[in-house]
């Protein structure tokens, strides 16, 4: 199985990009794992609604970019369906049974989403009614696939 995220911005923080290569390095024996950054557009402080779509959009265009037509689309987003960790795991499972070779996962900018986006993926998934920064949400990403693997392979890690 291929998996792939695409995500908005660069991860400055060095803690961050440390658990991400972490992950990213365990994942190895499951997974072929891909990751695309696209560029993210500045936000000035008090954007007004318009600007704010714009952004998103432009953002968007980058995405769109990188979708595969032979891939099953995953877009994170608050309005997605939450799951439990062995619901994604079966998701993932499910979907390989089901020939899908390809997952790819979309984490957009500070803003979300541009609704083009939400409208292409596949599934919507959701980590939380909470909103969390796009940086760090790559690393609970990463650690929820590890540990869906994990879950699949009934190995242990998942408590």
């Amino acid at each position: 199985m291929k998996i792939t995220l695409i995500t908005v911005g660069k991860v400055k923080e060095k803690y961050l990009r440390d658990a991400i290569a972490e992950y990213s390095k365990r994942l190895g024996r499951y997974c072929k794992l891909g990751i695309v950054e696209v560029a993210d557009e500045k936000t000035p402080e008090h954007a007004s609604d318009g600007l704010e779509r714009q952004i998103k959009a432009k953002e968007g265009e980058r995405i769109a970019k990188h979708i595969r037509d032979d891939a099953f689309v995953i877009a994170l987003a608050i309005e997605g369906k939450q799951l439990t960790s062995e619901q994604l795991a079966a998701k993932i499972n499910d979907l390989g049974l089901h020939g899908t070779s390809h997952i790819q996962l979309i984490i957009g900018g500070s803003l979300g989403l541009d609704p083009a986006i939400l409208k292409r993926a596949d599934y919507l998934l959701s980590f939380s009614k909470m909103t969390f920064p796009h940086q760090l949400m790559r690393v609970i990403l990463l650690e929820q696939i590890y540990r869906a693997y994990k879950i699949n392979a009934g190995e242990p890690y998942h408590k």
